[in-house]
């Protein structure tokens, strides 16, 4: 659905500073309000020169509008205009054109993963922290058996959302494609060291299914262990076994069978993150993810 840009400037008091809720790079994210009271989350995207505008629209309206999944959030909208508008230049009154782009989501209120993380505000609870990795997991599926597909290229905590169940919800899914486009962001996206960009983006930009495997195998570390880079490890081995003994002073009491199981869903979870930062090559498909948590949750008996 096409939104007009005066709506998202009326529901976000004209994109007001104390409306800001996030800012990242693809631009700045506003709180709105509807006249019914309803909340939605408005981003409006940095200026792209250079984009083709079917791109836009075909990756909205053609892929992101049509995505529908428990966890994945949901576009309501989008807005694509052209206003002419009068600027000062020298000391004169020229008019100018300018393309206003944004996106309208659902709202929620619990803020991000990273919010949490960084706040260490995040459910000391293995249960919450085994069902965040595997519906970011679920959705990343999902994601990438879309037909055409559709790769995230960000993921990382600030673009994972949680409902008020704690429920994961991906966001910002399929923008890197379109800033990747715009030539005048093509070196701004390539500055700095991202721990959540796989190695081979980094030497030749190539773009596939494993790069969100090796951005998700960091996430999945953040969640269990807290930020840092498994990466820059002396002893991969001790670092594996001091984030298991706090992961499994997460599970609460229970009998000792049930224990056991989830010690063993732990260690799976450590290894399996590990595996998706390995080299490419080496990285399994977040379909064989998918089995392999599935598979750590056959008989674990019902908690007492």
């Amino acid at each position: 659905m096409n939104i007009p840009y005066l709506l998202f400037k009326k529901v976000t008091k004209n994109f007001s500073e104390d409306r800001i809720i996030g800012r990242g790079g693809f631009g700045k994210v506003y709180k709105g309000e509807l006249d019914s009271g309803e909340l939605i989350a408005v981003k409006m995207l940095h200026p792209l020169q250079g984009l083709d505008e079917d791109l836009f629209k075909n990756e909205v309206c053609n892929n992101l509008l049509k995505v529908d999944h428990p966890n994945v959030i949901g576009l309501l909208g989008y807005c694509d205009e052209l206003h002419s508008e009068f600027v000062e230049h020298k000391g004169d009154n020229i008019a100018a054109k300018h393309v206003y782009r944004g996106l309208c989501f659902e709202y929620f209120p619990n803020g991000s993963l990273h919010k949490h993380l960084s706040e260490q505000s995040l459910s000391a609870n293995w249960s919450t922290r085994y069902s965040i990795i595997k519906g970011i997991c679920e959705g990343l599926n999902f994601l990438h058996g879309c037909k055409p597909r559709i790769f995230h290229l960000d993921l990382k905590p600030a673009n994972i959302l949680l409902d008020n169940s704690m429920v994961p919800k991906l966001a910002d899914f399929g923008l890197s494609r379109l800033f990747a486009e715009s030539h005048s962001h093509v070196t701004e996206r390539m500055i700095g060291t991202d721990k959540y960009m796989p190695p081979e983006y980094r030497t030749d930009s190539t773009i596939s299914s494993l790069y969100d495997v090796f951005s998700f195998g960091v996430v999945m570390m953040d969640i269990m262990e807290g930020y840092s880079l498994y990466q820059e490890i002396d002893d991969p081995t001790q670092f594996k076994e001091e984030v298991l003994a706090k992961c499994s002073s997460m599970i609460e009491p229970t009998s000792k069978n049930r224990r056991e199981k989830l010690i063993h869903q732990v260690w799976t979870c450590i290894n399996t993150a590990v595996h998706c930062m390995d080299s490419k090559k080496n990285r399994p498909t977040i379909a064989r993810i998918l089995d392999i948590l599935n598979d750590t949750e056959t008989g674990i008996p019902n908690a007492q």
